[in-house]
């Protein structure tokens, strides 16, 4: 290990992460100073990669979960030969750069997930560790280890402290996955001041309890961090905190140590004494003897990844079944299944419908893994043949994450990012409140996670006003990039996965029924197709419609009944599966569909908000008010919410 040309990568952090904040006017520099001797051992000898192939399957990946310090990032990709150019650098925190404020997926090849919201990235190392163990155990065979990597990630107090971290990480350890490495960042600092303000717990201790192997050192050490990391990989049955002990902006003479170096530029004056005090003859220095070192990095990088290569060309060879299941894996087209048959008139929950076809899924899509969060009978997502992925048994499909609402879909977030394999999870939907965050970021990252939430409305009767779900499709819709799929019955829900299932720039909910809905017939005969616009006409009038209902999930029944009642009056119904995707239409899908000027009444049990832009508040039959204990329809009766108050609004003029 070359430590002299190590301490010049750290020094080379320190000067394009100081300069870069800086120029921007703003900034994290307190822990891209404090840990760069870490990014360097890192990035220069601890990480199995090869910037000229960023998606090699088989590399470890490094997520920082402390993603304010991005400089940190973006310094060590500049310098080990990732398409992070020195201009860029300079852009840092501008408009259209890749060295965004916090680190985003996508923007450049290295970024291996967003960060920013603390706690999340330790959350997405888990995912991703999950995805390592899965694929191994599926596709290794004793004389081809074809995946074979690491899961690191570099967390500091703020993601210890958020609640998100403490799930992912109970369940890592309950996993055993001990190719899961941690490093904590402990400088005893956050923005309000010492840690000692808030945050006194025995973090080595929490761990412990977890099932963690917990090792200490000091961040400044380039041989007892990489005698850490060894004896963290000796643990296999053992994911591995490493605590380092730092000092936050470090470097910096007069602010290093203090909060005051967490979240802002240090200033002309502190970067000059820094400079001086560091040895950096000029702004955003890289060292010489550090592209040197990357330079014989890249050429060792790139043997080890042809050596990969010739090792998975001989298990193809010898395995020519694996290697096409593998391909289908790692296919960008989505994988097919058979709809499972239902009969006009029969009355099934769209959440046990939904069951029949994630069965069906599972079957024909291998790579198909998921669960929910300790609802795996209300949810209706058991998958009986797909096996269950546990601390021993590392082939299962099914994961119970236990009663982990965020830390669960956080983790999907990690299984999708990883590659290879396609991510759901499940819980009730009232309680898409607490994996909000973590759906936001499936949607900010573009990442197909199928989100299963069930009990999807007032009808779920006995559970009362706090699982009753009101604003929830709201508030879901108004997340941008999610794709809310209300199916009415057991057909639509087939559709609904499928459309799920094929979409892969961003997440989708399925919100289901926990009581029985009949499958109704569908007056356009194409409405197959026709659904994935958004909406179809379940029942079209016999002349030319004096009022369109719009109905979403379980309401459409209820909406054709309406129908029926009403006297002198042609009444078109539109299914909704999707509003938002309904919306994205040209003007000529929506007037066929709903033509424009002519009367339309909605009907949603659930808030009205967003549904204004398709009919006057009058016409709106919705719930604006939490619901009370009782049975569903006794619920519904109690809260005007029945087809007599829907017939009213159709017949009033």
């Amino acid at each position: 290990m070359n430590t002299k040309a190590l301490e010049k990568v750290a020094l080379s952090v320190r000067s394009l992460s100081m300069d870069a904040i800086q120029k921007a006017n703003s900034g994290h520099p307190g822990l891209p100073l404090g840990a760069a001797e870490l990014g360097a051992i890192l990035y220069g000898e601890l990480l199995r990669h090869d910037p000229s192939d960023p998606a090699w399957v088989d590399r470890d990946r490094f997520v920082l979960s402390a993603g304010h310090g991005s400089m940190f990032l973006y310094s060590l990709l500049h310098m080990s030969g990732y398409p992070i150019t020195l201009d860029d650098i300079k852009s840092f925190r501008q408009i259209g750069s890749p060295c965004a404020g916090h680190p985003e997926y996508g923007a450049a090849p290295g970024i291996e997930t967003t960060t920013g919201p603390l706690g999340q990235g330790m959350a997405t190392a888990v995912g991703m560790a999950i995805a390592e163990a899965y694929l191994a155990a599926h596709f290794n065979t004793p004389s081809h280890q074809i995946i074979n990597h690491y899961t690191y990630t570099l967390v500091g107090d703020g993601c210890l402290q958020e609640g998100v971290s403490a799930e992912a990480s109970s369940l890592a350890g309950h996993l055993k996955l001990g190719k899961l490495i941690a490093f904590y960042d402990s400088n005893k600092i956050t923005i309000d001041g010492s840690t000692d303000l808030s945050f006194t717990e025995d973090v080595a201790k929490r761990y412990e309890a977890y099932g963690w192997q917990v090792l200490k050192g000091s961040m400044y050490n380039f041989d007892e961090i990489a005698d850490l990391v060894a004896k963290a990989k000796a643990e296999t049955s053992k994911p591995s905190l490493i605590i380092l002990t730092s000092i936050i902006g470090k470097g910096a003479p007069n602010k290093q140590g203090s909060h005051s170096v967490h979240g802002a530029p240090l200033g002309a004056d502190e970067i000059a004494a820094a400079r001086a005090a560091l040895g950096i003859p000029s702004e955003f220095y890289v060292a010489p003897e550090a592209q040197e070192y990357f330079a014989q990095k890249r050429q060792e990088w790139k043997k080890a990844r042809s050596e990969w290569q010739s090792l998975f060309d001989a298990w193809s060879l010898a395995n020519p079944e694996k290697r096409a299941e593998w391909d289908a894996f790692f296919a960008a087209t989505p994988g097919t299944f058979t709809d499972p048959a239902f009969a006009l008139g029969e009355k099934i929950a769209t959440r046990t419908a939904s069951n029949k076809v994630l069965v069906e899924a599972a079957r024909a899509i291998k790579n198909l893994v998921g669960g929910s969060a300790d609802l795996q009978s209300p949810n209706a997502v058991a998958i009986p043949e797909a096996g269950v992925f546990g601390p021993v048994q590392r082939n299962g499909r099914y994961i119970h994450f236990g009663i982990r609402e965020f830390g669960m879909a956080a983790i999907s977030n990690g299984i999708q990012l990883h590659g290879g394999l396609r991510a759901f999870c499940a819980t009730f939907l009232v309680f898409a409140d607490y994996l909000r965050p973590a759906l936001r970021l499936s949607a900010l990252m573009k990442q197909p996670v199928i989100y299963v939430l069930t009990h999807d409305s007032i009808y779920i009767g006995e559970d009362g006003p706090t699982h009753q779900p009101i604003e929830h499709l709201a508030s879901l819709r108004a997340i941008p990039n999610v794709r809310v799929l209300r199916p009415a019955d057991a057909e639509e829900t087939s559709l609904a996965w499928k459309m799920a299932i094929e979409r892969t720039d961003g997440p989708t909910v399925l919100a289901l029924t926990r009581q029985n809905v009949p499958v109704f017939s569908k007056a356009d005969p194409d409405w197959r197709e026709t659904i994935k616009t958004g909406a179809y006409i379940v029942k079209k009038p016999a002349g030319k419609a004096d009022v369109v209902i719009i109905a979403t999930g379980s309401e459409v029944p209820m909406a054709l009944a309406a129908a029926e009642k009403v006297q002198g009056k042609q009444v078109q119904v539109v299914s909704m599966i999707s509003r938002e995707l309904f919306e994205q239409q040209p003007a000529e899908i929506k007037n066929a569909i709903v033509p424009k000027g002519v009367r339309t009444v909605v009907v949603e049990a659930g808030s009205r908000m967003g549904w204004e832009a398709w009919a006057k508040g009058a016409d709106i039959l919705s719930v604006d008010r939490f619901g009370e204990s009782g049975p569903g329809d006794k619920v519904a009766e109690h809260l005007g919410f029945t087809v007599e108050a829907l017939v009213g609004i159709l017949n009033r003029v």
